[in-house]
């Protein structure tokens, strides 16, 4: 008969144990701060694919200038809105989930691209989720010494 032992897991870290909720928010937050600050970077760079192709033409007459200029000013908010969802993720949250139902609307009305636009829809509906997460897991926890949560995301 062999003995076994079951060990309690190691907990040397300074921070409390998460829940899935709180894991799933820093996920999401992450998530939603890198990728659209990366895919608005590559509007000025142009390394992952031609962006112009994904502009509606009924899009393109209304705002000023060319499809290039037009990528370029969703290159900007894009960043911003990255930005936003690291500083304020209960409103970034939601700023991106507007952003994405633009696009959705620009694919659809273009009657093209319907793999992206579902695609998009399930990214609206993460962003949804992470801001609704920030409501309640946006804010740090009190560390395992006790000092004081520092407010985060509100």
């Amino acid at each position: 008969m062999t003995n076994t032992h079951f060990r309690k897991p190691h907990s040397g870290s300074a921070t409390p144990s998460r829940d899935g909720a709180h894991d799933a928010f820093l996920l999401l937050r992450t998530v939603f701060t890198v990728a659209p600050i990366l895919f608005g970077l590559d509007k000025f760079a142009g390394l992952l694919t031609d962006w112009e192709q994904y502009l509606a033409p009924w899009i393109n007459d209304i705002v000023p200038g060319t499809a290039h200029q037009a990528m370029l000013m969703v290159g900007v908010i894009e960043i911003v809105a990255g930005i936003l969802v690291a500083v304020r993720p209960k409103i970034g949250g939601y700023v991106v989930a507007l952003w994405l139902v633009g696009i959705i609307v620009n694919l659809v009305t273009m009657g093209e691209f319907y793999d992206v636009a579902l695609r998009d829809f399930g990214l609206f509906v993460a962003a949804l989720a992470l801001a609704r997460l920030a409501s309640t897991h946006g804010t740090a926890r009190a560390t395992a010494t006790g000092a004081g949560a520092a407010e985060v995301g509100r």
